[in-house]
């Protein structure tokens, strides 16, 4: 039974946004996908850190869905900035009981467990006073009242904090996360959203006693990261 994490399947059999189109890493990739998990058994857990699907509802991303179920092992997804299909939990949940899928949790203003592990997130967001929009400052407010509600929920048990939206890069900082990380125990951070060239600007390493790494599935080359064995 091992732990791993991987993030932007961006699947698209229900829609006309194949990422084929965008070659280099990206050509084939639902093979890859694929291939990268061949080696995962059904007592794995995956988390999926969003943009799992470019449907617009449930009904346009309900080929993805299956195709993530199909996927070995349990998955645990969280919401990215183009998961527009992103409803409440309960829906989500009616709408896989509908399809007999029975392998994915959601991670949503709550925590989900692996052992004596605490699987804890959000989307979370980004946001720079000099250049960001009004808007940008409330949705980050709420992402990180989700986020401490997530890890609130963790108790004491050691916590792991997958995001889409990386807090820290190269070039940012979103102090606010980074710093309730810190102040919570977080000892790993695992984030997607960065794609191609992007992935330079990615922060891997320790900061403020949290470990950050990057999972986007372009970077990993679509084979799922093991975080632990």
């Amino acid at each position: 039974m091992s732990l791993y994490a991987i993030g932007d399947l961006h699947l698209s059999f229900g829609s006309d946004k194949n990422m084929d189109v965008f070659g280099g890493r990206w050509e084939n990739y639902v093979e890859k996908i694929q291939e990268g998990f061949a080696e995962l058994t059904p007592q794995d857990t995956t988390v999926l850190c969003g943009d799992l699907s470019w449907g617009m509802d449930f009904d346009s991303s309900k080929e993805d869905f299956l195709f993530i179920h199909r996927l070995p092992g349990k998955k645990i997804i969280l919401k990215g900035n183009h998961d527009y299909w992103w409803c409440t939990a309960a829906k989500a949940y009616s709408f896989f009981a509908e399809n007999g899928i029975d392998s994915i949790d959601i991670l949503h203003n709550n925590c989900q467990f692996y052992g004596d592990f605490a699987i804890c997130g959000t989307r979370g967001w980004f946001y720079e006073e000099e250049r960001g929009e009004p808007n940008d400052k409330k949705v980050l407010a709420r992402e990180i009242m989700r986020l401490e509600t997530s890890l609130k929920a963790a108790g004491e048990r050691e916590k792991l904090c997958f995001l889409h939206y990386p807090p820290k890069t190269k070039l940012y900082e979103c102090a606010e996360i980074t710093d309730m990380l810190s102040r919570y125990g977080v000892k790993l951070c695992c984030c997607g959203h960065l794609h191609g060239y992007a992935c330079a600007a990615a922060f891997t390493g320790e900061h403020k006693g949290v470990g950050y790494r990057l999972v986007s599935a372009d970077y990993l080359n679509f084979k799922p990261l093991k975080l632990i064995d």
